[in-house]
């Protein structure tokens, strides 16, 4: 059975130690999905939503980037990570919003969190700007799509 990286031998949560990792090319992908309804989405103008508040998509774009880079400081054990890249697509389908954000760093340890941090981010940032015109807005999920350049690669799609 795998143990926890978070727990310690005495019991306690503690800081994952990469001291001895090897320096890698990193890169992870995330993506959240916002369910709308069809009266959000018939504000829908070319590939951008817009609200009283403004242009939804551009704005969330710009939140998810400052979210991945922020990480370190919502999720106590993260490692702060000098991100080389951070880039947010938004795509819809139907009355869904999808929101993808790949993170890249060289570095010894992943950015799974800093990726699905920036679609967390992004996602709840479509909310904010779309409940003055529905609150039956639902963020459905968000899930890793996949990383690479660590110890071990993951690809939800292969």
């Amino acid at each position: 059975m795998s143990k926890l990286t978070h727990i310690g031998a005495d019991g306690n949560p503690k800081m994952v130690d990469i001291s001895d990792k090897e320096i890698t090319e990193r890169r992870a992908v995330a993506e959240s999905r916002v369910s709308v309804t069809q009266e959000i989405m018939d504000q829908l103008t070319g590939n951008e939503l817009v609200t009283k508040k403004g242009p939804v998509f551009q704005t969330s774009i710009i939140a998810g980037v400052m979210g991945a880079k922020k990480t370190a400081d919502l999720i106590p054990f993260c490692h702060q990570l000098p991100l080389s890249n951070c880039k947010i697509d938004i795509t819809t389908k139907g009355n869904d919003i999808i929101i993808t954000c790949e993170a890249k760093v060289t570095g010894k340890t992943g950015v799974e969190i800093e990726a699905l941090t920036g679609a967390s981010v992004a996602a709840l940032t479509v909310y904010d700007m779309c409940k003055a015109l529905s609150h039956d807005i639902i963020i459905k999920e968000t899930r890793l799509i996949s990383k690479s350049g660590g110890k071990s690669d993951f690809n939800r799609n292969a």
